[in-house]
Order: structure tokens, then sequence, then C-alpha cells
């Protein structure tokens, strides 16, 4: 099987194509300036360029693209400046790349998030809820680019994933880690819930569904219950053998953030169960195994 992946010198880009490296198959790193990886091959390719996007996946015709790349920085993309350019990566760029995969034939993964959702209540959120209200431009965004995978192509795994952390860039827990090596106390959230998502699980998951022809919408982060950001911040203590003393704050008196954030982004996982799918390590066990992989850099 021939991948191309989109967005490889990211945290989760990264982990997909280590995950084809280890099961054999033929993958393709795609970025928009290059990478300096010498564990695969990579391609330059800028996803808003919509003749080099059919350029690079007629060349190459993969059988699957894992479409990662994004603009992720929530709170940068409610800058009005910045708002073109989030529009034009996360759903011009994403309709791009649906209208390539549709041309070859190729199975599409498109990574989107629970900030589709309005993030209020305490219920799960399902796979296929249409109660769509995103609190933030970002969250509208991903939406948008849900929809430009469903408009263009038809063999597609949309898969919302939230809390995402792995080696290969910034995340909370380098953040906390950082943070409580450097302060008695944190400060942090307590009321928005939801689970992590640890990148090498996730990319295992997405590998096993484009062997498969399994479609449609899934959510996935590591099982182990909903928390929140307060209680993660204790287990990365705990585990980290850090002594920092956490303090338990609400979203209004933490007070940084430019965007919205959800209360609850709690997904639902079952579908992925019931598709016959092995569902991820609870997020305990997968900050463990990440905690030992940063020890050993």
């Amino acid at each position: 099987m021939k991948v191309l992946v989109t967005g490889t010198s990211g945290q989760l880009g990264h982990d997909v194509m280590l995950e084809l490296i280890s099961r054999g198959y033929d993958g393709l790193g795609a970025d928009r300036s290059g990478s300096d990886k010498t564990e695969y091959k990579t391609t330059i390719m800028d996803i808003t360029d919509a003749d080099a996007v059919n350029r690079v996946i007629e060349e190459y015709q993969p059988d699957a693209v894992v479409h990662c790349a994004a603009w992720t920085n929530v709170d940068g993309a409610e800058d009005p400046e910045n708002q073109p350019i989030v529009r034009k990566v996360n759903v011009e760029g994403t309709a791009n790349i649906a209208k390539a995969c549709k041309k070859v034939g190729a199975k599409m993964v498109y990574i989107s998030t629970d900030y589709v959702f309005n993030g209020q209540g305490t219920e799960p959120w399902q796979p296929d809820d249409k109660n769509y209200a995103p609190l933030n431009i970002y969250g509208q965004s991903k939406l948008d680019g849900e929809k430009a995978v469903t408009d263009n192509t038809d063999e597609y795994f949309i898969v919302r994933i939230a809390w995402v952390f792995g080696k290969n860039g910034k995340n909370f827990v380098k953040t906390m880690l950082k943070v409580g090596s450097e302060h008695e106390e944190v400060r942090v959230v307590d009321d928005q819930i939801g689970t992590p998502t640890y990148t090498p699980d996730l990319a295992r998951l997405l590998v096993d569904m484009i062997e498969t022809d399994k479609y449609g919408f899934y959510h996935a982060t590591n099982e182990g219950g909903y928390i929140s950001w307060a209680d993660f911040t204790k287990e990365i203590f705990k585990q980290a053998g850090i002594n920092s003393k956490v303090i338990p704050v609400t979203t209004a008196e933490y007070g940084a953030s430019v965007a919205a954030r959800p209360f609850n982004s709690r997904l639902d996982k079952s579908k992925l169960k019931e598709a016959g799918f092995s569902p991820l390590p609870t997020w305990q066990d997968a900050l463990s195994r990440y905690l030992k992989e940063l020890e050993q850099e």
C-alpha cells in the first residue's frame, strides 16, 4: 500500500509515517517547506496550491492520503489578519486534497477536532452528531474542512481528536513539565473536560483504518476516562516526580485565552469498537510511555 501523509513536520504526521514504515508500507511525507527527517521519504507540497497537490498526488498515485496538515494555533486564528490564511489552509487546502484523492481513487483520512461542537452539557459527543456550533474560528474552519471532504470525495474517514500530545512538537505535557519544574504552584483549568490523545497510538489506529473500507465519522482519543486539564496536570506531575502543587481554577479565573474553549470535549468512541477497530490504550499508560520517550532523548 502507498500512502501520502501531509503535515509530517507536526506531531501526528510524523508518527503516522513511522507507523507506515513499521508495517512495511510505502509512505511519502508531504510538507509545505519540505522536511529534515531522514527516517522516511518526503516531498515539498503546499496544500493551498491546487496545482501542486494534483501534481504530487497524480505522480505518486497513493492508495490513501492521511491529511494531518492544518492551522492549529487556536488563539492565533482569532486575529482578523490570520483568518484568510486559516481558511485557506484548513478549508481550501483540505478541498484540494479531497478532489485530488477522488481523481486518483485514493482513500482520504481527515483529522478533525472536538471544537466543531458547541462544548455545552456533559454528554459525550457522538461521531454522527450534527449539533455543530463551533465557539471559535479554528473550530469553524475545521468544520468547514469536514464539509470540504464530504462534498468532494466519497471514500473518507473523518476522525475527530482532542488534547493531542506527541514527541515531535509543542504540547500541553511539555509545557506543564517545564512550568512545574520552575514553579511551586501552577494554576490549571478544571472546568474543561475531555481526554488526551497520544499521537503514536492514534497513528496506529489511522493506519488500521486505511487498511479497511469502513468509511465515515469517528472519534478517537485514548481510553482511561474523562478528565480536566487540572487532572491531567496532576498525573503528569505524579508520573514525572514533580512536586509543584496544582491549583484548579475556572476558565474565567484563568482568563488567558483569546479564543473561547469548549467546556465539554467528551468524545464518544464506541463506534471504533463497533467497526472492529482496537481502542487506544489508556491516557495514563500513554503518558507513562511518552515520559519515558522524553527521558531517552
